[in-house]
């Protein structure tokens, strides 16, 4: 087997374990002509939309038709290796964040050294998500990340002031006296899939831990601030089959104080007529914990026909400028990836203010070169967490087991 197509197989088997946490996807077809394939994760978006609009305005200006096609986000990763072993890759295509290191390791995708994509207004922290080996690898169309939401309702019967939560442990007595007044705690998802590691990340990072150990004391007071409060009642058993949506669900019916949440979720809110805050997730000692982010990034594939990358770079960069991200980002409910467009944001919605503090203090799930070990990283904690919430193992020894099959 080519070492290409082995990089390719090995790549297809990494890109399966990490399923989007926050986002849709993409699909199919190979250009010709006058026409550039964009493949993206919308399929929610008809040609009737404004996206599917914007990318044929950024084709007219690039002098070419645009070919869309959309997929779900695994079908699309699928997809696109499956495309690239064919040299039939898209021209221009939008990727979940964790799956870029993924691709670009196997070749699929070209650098912003290769193709000279301006990223000089992104926010570092977001960028890293597409970077590997010092290399970055397209231009982030935005961010959604997790937040805490809050029911002003049920806090105010419960005596809590919300100003008071700035930490692990006041969050932890606030749920206490929430449970005293006989309303529900938090509810989050903790499920054995990449939604579980999505949201256990917040308080694994808001310890100190780091992915490369995985069985640090850190990382265990940090499964043990999970498991604790399972065990006194403040969040339900039911957080161990949670997707997110079913989590919010939950918080939806009003009985909970707090939920971990996110972006995407705040027309929900305003829908279910809640009297809801929301404030930034804390790290253990205080300040806002460091949230996974989740969102596209807009790359340039590999071509045969080098000669299609300079118009796929104008489509690029039409569909990451200032006024087309803003746009994107509302519909899709993202927090823009650069300074002037979060302003843009908070200036129409100064709600947003505190999700523009959220995505400032993220980070990519790949960062600190992680890249293509990730997803393996990833299945063995949200496995540790799955086995200590259902009282299987110790989170010492869920977290050493862990570390041990990822093999660190």
């Amino acid at each position: 087997m080519p070492r290409s197509v082995r990089r390719l197989a090995a790549a297809a088997f990494a890109a399966a374990v990490v399923v989007a946490a926050t986002s849709c996807s993409a699909s199919t077809t190979s250009a010709s002509g006058g026409a550039y394939t964009v493949w993206d994760p919308y399929p929610q978006f008809d040609a009737g939309s404004a996206w599917a609009k914007l990318l044929d305005t950024c084709g007219a200006q690039a002098g070419v038709t645009v070919k869309r096609t959309a997929y779900d986000t695994s079908d699309l990763t699928n997809k696109t290796l499956l495309a690239a072993q064919q040299g039939a890759a898209p021209d221009v295509l939008l990727l979940d964040n964790p799956v870029v290191p993924t691709l670009a390791d196997a070749g699929v995708l070209t650098s912003t050294a290769d193709n000279p994509l301006d990223t000089s207004a992104v926010q570092p922290n977001l960028l890293a998500a597409g970077q590997q080996d010092g290399r970055t690898y397209g231009v982030p169309i935005g961010a959604n990340t997790l937040a805490l939401y809050y029911n002003k309702a049920v806090l105010r019967a419960a005596g809590v002031d919300i100003a008071s939560v700035k930490d692990w442990a006041s969050l932890t007595a606030a749920l206490a006296k929430v449970k005293a007044a006989g309303k529900k705690g938090i509810t989050f998802s903790a499920i054995g899939t990449e939604e579980g590691s999505f949201q256990f990340l917040p308080w694994f990072w808001g310890s100190g831990a780091q992915l490369t150990k995985l069985d640090s004391a850190q990382a265990a007071a940090s499964l043990s601030l999970w498991d604790g409060w399972l065990k006194d009642g403040y969040a339900p058993n039911s957080v161990l089959q949670n997707t997110q949506t079913t989590s919010w669900q939950e918080f939806a019916t009003g009985d909970y104080a707090f939920a971990e949440n996110g972006t995407w979720q705040l027309a929900n809110a305003r829908k279910a007529g809640l009297d809801y805050g929301i404030i930034p997730l804390p790290g253990q000692a205080g300040d806002s914990a460091p949230a996974p982010t989740g969102g596209e990034f807009v790359t340039v594939p590999v071509q045969h026909e080098t000669g299609r990358y300079p118009v796929s770079d104008k489509i690029v960069a039409c569909l990451t400028s200032a006024d087309n991200a803003y746009a994107t980002d509302t519909t899709l409910s993202y927090i823009g990836a650069t300074d002037a467009v979060q302003a843009k944001q908070v200036a129409a919605n100064p709600e947003l203010q505190v999700w523009v503090q959220a995505v400032k203090a993220a980070r990519g799930r790949t960062g600190d070169n992680l890249g293509t070990k990730y997803p393996k990283i990833s299945e063995q904690l949200w496995g540790a967490v799955q086995n200590t919430l259902s009282g299987s193992k110790s989170p010492q020894s869920a977290l050493a087991a862990a570390q041990s099959a990822a093999g660190q």
